[in-house]
């Protein structure tokens, strides 16, 4: 029996060893670049956007003073058995105007396409410092009854500690400074909060009756020093503290922003905006309770670059 099981084996084997390649004698008519990277010397921000109807190939590259387009040596991946010039790993000029290089493919047939490949200069907004100019919150329960305010939370100094409530916090300022870009093209840095003249942080402690520590929702940025990574997926800003919690929102742009019910938010200069997770308190209605511990919606930190 086990005799007649390896005949049987062998049979099956040499039968599909002579069985030909279907694709044998079937030469390729593709001719486009793959995947595209800068290499050292540069940072890419996120993938190559390949765009094969227009045969162009855009690399975002993050606007540094060690920046030399002159000498970029990519890593570029064609078409299965194409033929790439200039080679991938070759040294190409790309500081002429645009900053373009153009590379040709050439199909396994012969035929050739010409790709036109930028590298477009992107510069990340959040490096710099910034000064603190207001704290804004959109709160309230019930705002097409007329429950909703934008308000600063300094507006309503007796709400909060005289020392250090929120207003202790407008002297600050943030410096973002740049450190990486992860794998897939987010960048990451550190972030210090400096206190300011005062030397304090704001504790964010509703004093009104009943006294409520409320620092979860408008502690936002980390006192002293943090990490910041920027995820351009969803362009998010995700702040790191030293105990390892995290906060996360958006940076916005001048512009002003309508949150219906006849409300609105100005932003003059910048702006990190948080979404909050108050819950509706409807027994508390048009009260600060309600619009600061209650229902807070938004949270914005308005900022002015240095």
């Amino acid at each position: 029996m086990k005799k007649l099981t390896y005949i049987i084996l062998l049979a099956v084997f040499f039968a599909t060893s002579c069985q030909k390649d279907p694709m044998d004698g079937i030469k390729s008519h593709e001719r486009a670049i793959e995947s595209f990277s800068v290499g050292a010397g540069l940072v890419q921000i996120g993938p190559a956007v390949i765009d094969r109807d227009a045969s162009t190939v855009t690399v975002r590259v993050l606007v540094q003073p060690s920046n030399d387009f002159s000498k970029v040596k990519p890593t570029v991946i064609s078409s299965y058995k194409s033929n790439l010039q200039p080679a991938s790993g070759a040294q190409v000029d790309f500081s002429g105007s645009g900053n373009t290089a153009t590379y040709t493919v050439t199909s396994e047939t012969g035929e050739k396409k010409e790709w036109k490949v930028i590298l477009q200069p992107f510069s990340e907004v959040l490096l710099g410092t910034f000064k603190i100019n207001g704290l804004v919150v959109y709160g309230g329960t019930g705002p097409e009854y007329g429950g909703g305010a934008v308000l600063k939370l300094d507006d309503k100094p007796w709400d909060w500690p005289a020392t250090d409530g929120p207003s202790a916090e407008l002297d600050n300022s943030l410096t973002l400074t740049y450190t990486g870009v992860t794998a897939d093209g987010n960048t990451y840095g550190k972030i210090v909060n400096d206190a300011g003249a005062d030397g304090k942080y704001a504790n964010f402690q509703y004093i009104q009756n009943p006294v409520t520590d409320v620092n979860s929702f408008y502690r936002k940025i980390p006192k002293g020093e943090g990490t910041w990574l920027h995820n351009y997926s969803d362009n998010t800003i995700t702040f790191t503290f030293a105990d390892g919690s995290t906060s996360t929102g958006t940076f916005e742009s001048a512009g002003t922003t309508s949150l219906g019910n006849g409300l609105s938010k100005t932003i003059t200069d910048n702006a990190f905006k948080f979404t909050l997770n108050g819950v509706d308190d409807w027994n508390n209605i048009y009260s600060d309770y309600d619009k600061f511990v209650k229902r807070p919606r938004v949270f914005w930190i308005d900022v002015k670059k240095q």
